[in-house]
């Protein structure tokens, strides 16, 4: 089962002692930071947690399934998440 936005906050406002209504302002602080660093090409770390960058993707010649012709891919950006050493090892045990 996966967190929704509002299963994250109202966690976090559990474990942390505050109300739902910071611990939705922490999340939304959060998620204002963590796109303007991918927006700037900036990665972000979080020790132990995960690590994210921005990652350039080529242009490339795709295929059409459906009809099998070719069609050209532009290029674009992406982003690349890395599992930090504490949560890989959460995931393990």
């Amino acid at each position: 089962m996966a967190y929704n936005k509002s299963d994250l906050v109202s966690k976090i406002a559990q474990k942390s002692n505050l109300t739902k209504a910071q611990a939705e302002a922490a999340v939304n602080a959060f998620q204002d930071v963590f796109i303007e660093a991918m927006q700037s090409g900036e990665g972000l770390k979080l020790t132990g947690l995960f690590s994210a960058e921005r990652v350039k993707r080529a242009a490339r010649t795709g295929r059409n399934p459906r009809t099998g012709e070719t069609i050209e891919i532009p290029a674009t950006y992406g982003v690349r998440i890395s599992a930090g050493s504490l949560l890989k090892k959460a995931v393990t045990e």
